[in-house]
C-alpha cells in the first residue's frame, strides 16, 4: 500500500513538471524576445508648455471660468460657451467685455488660458469665449484657397490674391497643381486628419459659425452691463482670422482687436481702409511652423500703408504657433486698456 502510493505520488510529481515546462519555455522566449527590442520612448509628461505648443483642443477649466450652454435656434442645437466675470464688476456699472476666439480644433476653453483670468480680473473685465459654432467654423472668415478649412500650400495665394512673400529667401514657386495644401514648414505644423474638414458640417458653417459668435455676444449683452465703448477681440489661428474678418465687417462693435498668429493667408488691405482708425495689435512667433511668420508681416506691412493710425506689430523670437497665446497677454491687455471707442 505504501509503496503503490509512493510511485503515484512520484507519477502525478512528473506529470505536473511535464505540464510546467512549456509554460516555462514560452515565458523565457516572450521574455528573450522583449529583451531584442528597442524601448519603448517614454511618453512625456503633461506640461504647461505643451498644452499652447499646438493651440488646439480643450484646456483644463479654471474653476474661476463658466461652462455654460445656449440654444442655437438656427440648427436646434445646444452650443456651449466659457464665461468669466471679474469680481470687480458691478450690475449698476457698465464693464468692459473681450471676446476671445479659439484656433482650429479648439474649443470654448482653448483661450481661457490662468494669465488671461487673472489680467481680465484685474482689469475688471468680462471675459467671454464663443465656440463659434464647431471647432472648425472660421468665425465666418473667407476659406484660405478655396477648400473649406485648408490653408494653402506655401507662398500660394488663394485666386486674386497676392502671395505672401517667402521666408528666408526661399522660392518663391506655387505649389502644382492638385497638390494638396498642408500646412507649411514640415511635419511639426502637420494637423491631424479630419481636423480641417468633417463631412458632417453643415455647407454654411462659416456663416453659422458667425451667427453664433454674434449670438453669444449678445447673450452676455442682455445678461450684464456691457460698456459699448469698451469692447474688445482677440483671437488666435483659426480665431486670429476670424478676429480680423469680424474687426473689419462690424468695426462699430469694437474698441480694439488683436490676432495671434492669425492663419488668414489672404491680406485684406481694402477691408483695413475700411477702419484705419480701429486700434489693431498682431503678435506672430517667428518659428511659427503651422502660420508662417511672413502672414503676420504681410498684414503689419498692408497696416502700414494703409495707413492705420494705431497698429503695434510684435514679432516673437523664438515664439511657435501656440506658445503665442500666452506669451503676451499682459501687453495685450494694455493695449486694450488703452483704447475706447
Amino acid at each position: 500500500m505504501k509503496l503503490r502510493s509512493m510511485t503515484l505520488m512520484m507519477l502525478l510529481r512528473r506529470r505536473a513538471f511535464a505540464g510546467c515546462v512549456p509554460l516555462a519555455v514560452v515565458y523565457l522566449l516572450g521574455a528573450a524576445a522583449a529583451a531584442q527590442q528597442p524601448a519603448a520612448p517614454a511618453a512625456p509628461a503633461p506640461s504647461a508648455a505643451q498644452a499652447p505648443g499646438r493651440g488646439r483642443g480643450p484646456q483644463p477649466v479654471d474653476s474661476r471660468v463658466q461652462i455654460r450652454m445656449h440654444h442655437f435656434a438656427e440648427m436646434n442645437e445646444d452650443i456651449p460657451y466659457a464665461l468669466f466675470v471679474s469680481s470687480k464688476v458691478r450690475k449698476d456699472k457698465k464693464a468692459p467685455m473681450i471676446v476671445t476666439l479659439h484656433g482650429i480644433g479648439g474649443t470654448h476653453t482653448t483661450m481661457m488660458r490662468p494669465n488671461a483670468i487673472d489680467l481680465a480680473e484685474a482689469g475688471g473685465y468680462i471675459l467671454l469665449a464663443p465656440m463659434g459654432y464647431n471647432p472648425r467654423g472660421w468665425y465666418g472668415a473667407p476659406a484660405p484657397q478655396g477648400r473649406r478649412g485648408a490653408p494653402p500650400a506655401p507662398n500660394q495665394a488663394p485666386d486674386g490674391a497676392a502671395a505672401i512673400p517667402a521666408p528666408n529667401g526661399a522660392s518663391a514657386d506655387p505649389a502644382p497643381p492638385n497638390t494638396a495644401a498642408a500646412p507649411p514648414q514640415g511635419r511639426r505644423g502637420a494637423l491631424p486628419p479630419g481636423l480641417l474638414n468633417n463631412p458632417n458640417d453643415p455647407p454654411n458653417l462659416r456663416e453659422l459659425s458667425e451667427k453664433e459668435t454674434l449670438e453669444v455676444i449678445d447673450l452676455v449683452r442682455k445678461e450684464f452691463k456691457v460698456d459699448d465703448h469698451r469692447t474688445y477681440l482677440m483671437g488666435h489661428s483659426m480665431g486670429g482670422a476670424g478676429t480680423l474678418y469680424l474687426a473689419i465687417k462690424y468695426p462699430q462693435q469694437w474698441a480694439a482687436a488683436v490676432a495671434l498668429a492669425p492663419a488668414a493667408f489672404t491680406v485684406d488691405r481694402e477691408g483695413l481702409g475700411k477702419i484705419p482708425k480701429m486700434p489693431i495689435m498682431l503678435v506672430h512667433g517667428d518659428m511659427d511652423t503651422v502660420v508662417p511668420v511672413t502672414v503676420g508681416r504681410a498684414w503689419a506691412e498692408a497696416m502700414k500703408s494703409v495707413p492705420m493710425k494705431t497698429y503695434q506689430y510684435i514679432e516673437v523670437p523664438g515664439g511657435d504657433h501656440g506658445s503665442v497665446i500666452g506669451s503676451h497677454q499682459a501687453e495685450i491687455f494694455a493695449f486694450f486698456a488703452k483704447h475706447s471707442r
